[in-house]
């Protein structure tokens, strides 16, 4: 793995302060998610790094606004972080070195400004409002409105002037997967908090009772559902996996390997079945290092 150094001369990102402000992003994005930091620079190819880093921290420092304090409060704090996204992507300066880095990174590799203001604005409603899902056409609209656009702000500074429209529509199926299985896997901790990513539709469909699923209840109704999901999700990742082929050459290792992550962790969750409800379903600790390797021989091959 070459040096964060020589990461950020590959990538042509030149200037103390500069280098200092994607140094801070990167920072931040170890700190909050050390696995896909480390994914990015053991298989990403090093002149994309540094830019998807910054995008990386932009999204992460918009969801935890998003997702910190009381309702008024998310909705003063994303106020405050659209003006100054929008002061930094006007004039590039900004007293954060995130929001500094990311606009350089947005500038430089041309991404359309539109999936930025897109992302903050599903950011203050879709996701800083939400309290869950009516129906299958509920989630898809929280997919174009925030997910979308979250995953765009990040994976898109891989292309050139951002991507284009069979690659846009690659990464929407991409992260309609990703959600999918996310709220599975979280399940037990979302209803802990007073959240159900389960369309209510769904758990009508089946007879089955929130009050059931947060008892953690088993039986065939409850069964039923979770396989339900877990085959919507299945299928799913199926129609995502063109997105490898979809990413630039230089992250393509990396996609490989968040969609053998992601199925990795479905199949955890189907095997876990009811017992998704009483704990959260992680990736272990073998299962993500064996599929890393994987994923790095198959780059340098």
């Amino acid at each position: 793995m070459p040096s964060w150094r020589t990461t950020l001369t590959a990538a042509d990102i030149n200037g103390a302060g500069l280098r200092a402000d994607y140094t801070a992003a990167a920072r931040r994005v170890l700190r909050r998610e050390q696995a896909p930091y480390l994914a990015l620079r053991l298989l990403a190819a090093p002149p994309l790094v540094p830019y998807l880093a910054a995008g990386l921290a932009f999204m992460n420092l918009v969801d935890d606004t998003a997702e910190t304090g009381t309702p008024e409060q998310r909705a003063e704090g994303l106020r405050a972080l659209t003006a100054r996204v929008e002061e930094a992507l006007d004039s590039g300066r900004s007293g954060d070195p995130v929001l500094r880095a990311y606009a350089h990174a947005v500038t430089v590799r041309g991404l359309p400004a539109h999936w930025v203001s897109d992302f903050l604005a599903g950011a203050a409603t879709a996701e800083a409002d939400f309290t869950g899902f009516g129906t299958e056409q509920d989630f898809e609209a929280y997919l174009d409105a925030y997910a979308w656009p979250g995953v765009v702000v990040f994976t898109g500074l891989q292309y050139r002037g951002g991507p284009d429209p069979e690659a846009a529509a690659g990464w929407r199926r991409f992260v309609a997967a990703a959600q999918r299985v996310d709220f599975l896997a979280d399940l037990a901790g979302d209803l802990a908090a007073g959240r159900l990513c389960i369309p209510r539709e769904r758990l009508a469909e089946h007879g089955v009772t929130r009050a059931e699923l947060e008892r953690g209840q088993d039986g065939p109704a409850v069964r039923a559902l979770l396989a339900d999901q877990c085959g919507r999700a299945r299928a799913a990742l199926t129609a995502a996996a063109d997105v490898v082929q979809l990413a630039d050459p230089g992250l393509r290792a990396v996609g490989r390997m968040m969609t053998e992550l992601m199925a990795h962790q479905l199949t955890a969750v189907e095997r876990a079945g009811a017992g998704a409800l009483r704990k959260d379903v992680g990736y272990g600790l073998l299962a993500p290092l064996r599929i890393l390797a994987r994923a790095r021989r198959t780059r340098t091959a």
